[in-house]
């Protein structure tokens, strides 16, 4: 078959699962993926699983654990989501994302049950059908470990088929409250459903409220409890060239002088988080090994989160989208970039909490663009504006109706300060990250 055949074989793939819904459509149940589930012979139960479930962090601990698998010589299933530009990223094997001629071959091999569950037990959604597919993937390579991260909540998102050896929670706050409840103590509630029983539960630092839900589900399902600050954690970090410097407490030892190179506190606690999650996998009672702790995490990446796409002027990447989110990159940026002149471009989704997220960003940023991104869920630009003005001042507020412009008109503000120390942060959802990693080119 010539590779342009498999590239409309592929499309068309996409739009079938496209067709199925929009990704943030929430059921609570379970029903349909376990009906199909079963039909392919429950593939989930396949290979042991890490279990990731949080509102901030989730893709970037996967990312990190799997490079620890990797390095251990074991075949690695990922299945994280959203993407940022392909659908194929959500499911990687060995760290790379399914060809599109091995993704459309999964897809048919599980079509032909999509139909029946369709008809008996009502129509399969967008997600479901996508994390299917990753575990009939995996069960296929087949792997040696999967590392599931939750597509929204936890209890009942689609992954929760599977029961994770070990469950890693990240830091939780408030985001889909639509869908996942008002306050953090019940979205902890749903996030804590991929604690299951035997398992161990890698807890990132939490609030209190948080916290005591966490701790609590553990007891009631008798799951061993590592708590990020008492079982694991950061013991020292330090600025580095590109990165930072880590001294790490993981549940069987202390790694020293282990390089990450990704920016702030917030991604150490996640390297933290993976670590422990990684070795509460490991059977013994061994450490790691230093070597190997070091070179996993120096081979570390997280596409999209504070990544640098472009210099003179800097451009910097992330896909902050909630308040927690922002907060975390607000202040890794203050601390690792330095910059004296920063333009924000803001394109955000009309449901989330841009008025704090727009506070959080106004002390770091001279002039901020806001936009659109493509997902039909974005903010109206106009109704973006008039949020910012409120919180910029008008006369700090650009506007444009589409991201290509919006980042053109960044670009030309941040030329008017210092060579060296002007930058761009395009921001404010997944969506437009991933937009603004094709207009400029991120993965050449």
């Amino acid at each position: 078959m010539c590779p342009y055949a498999d590239d409309v074989e592929y499309r068309a793939v996409e739009q079938a699962i496209m067709a199925r819904g929009v990704e943030w459509d929430f059921d609570p149940t379970l029903d349909r993926i376990s009906a199909l589930l079963e039909l392919l012979g429950d593939p989930q139960k396949a290979f042991p699983v890490i279990h990731i479930a949080g509102t901030n962090g989730k893709t970037s601990t996967a990312r990190m654990a799997e490079s620890l698998l990797k390095e251990r010589n074991l075949r690695v299933g990922r299945y994280t989501s959203p993407h940022l530009t392909s659908m194929r990223e959500r499911i990687s094997v060995d760290g790379e994302p399914l060809s599109e001629e091995r993704f459309t071959e999964v897809y048919k091999d599980i079509e032909p049950y999509l139909g029946m569950i369709d008809a008996k037990a009502g129509r399969l959604s967008f997600f479901e059908v996508l994390t299917a597919m990753a575990f009939a993937a995996f069960a296929d390579t087949p792997v040696d470990v999967a590392v599931i991260e939750t597509g929204m909540g936890g209890s009942w998102d689609a992954t929760n088929v599977a029961d994770g050896t070990v469950a890693v929670i990240t830091p939780i706050s408030l985001d889909h409250t639509d869908y996942l409840g008002p306050d953090v103590e019940t979205i902890s509630k749903e996030k804590a459903g991929i604690i299951k029983p035997g398992a161990t539960a890698v807890l990132a630092q939490q609030p209190l409220e948080a916290a005591e839900v966490l701790m609590r589900r553990a007891a009631e399902v008798g799951a061993v409890v590592a708590r990020e600050g008492l079982e694991f954690g950061v013991l020292h970090r330090e600025l580095g060239m590109g990165g930072q410097l880590l001294q790490l407490r993981g549940l069987k030892g202390v790694y020293e002088d282990v390089f990450l190179p990704l920016y702030g506190a917030h991604q150490a606690g996640n390297a933290a988080a993976a670590l422990a999650a990684v070795e509460a996998l490991t059977a013994g009672d061994d450490p790691l090994g230093d070597d190997l702790v070091r070179q996993a995490f120096a081979q570390a990446s997280s596409p999209g989160r504070l990544e640098i796409v472009r210099r003179g002027p800097t451009v910097v990447l992330d896909a902050a989208h909630n308040p927690g989110g922002m907060e975390a990159t607000v202040d890794a940026l203050t601390e690792s970039f330095g910059f004296t002149r920063l333009i924000a471009v803001v394109a955000a989704m009309g449901d989330k909490d841009v008025d704090a997220i727009l506070e959080l960003l106004e002390p770091i940023v001279e002039e901020v663009v806001v936009t659109r991104n493509s997902s039909p869920r974005s903010m109206d630009p106009d109704e973006l504006a008039e949020r910012a003005g409120s919180v910029f001042g008008q006369d700090r507020v650009h506007q444009a109706d589409r991201l290509d412009d919006a980042i053109d008109i960044a670009i030309g503000l941040a030329d008017q300060g210092d060579e060296f120390g002007s930058g761009v942060l395009i921001t404010g959802s997944v969506v437009t990250v991933g937009d603004a990693r094709i207009l400029l080119k991120a993965d050449k």
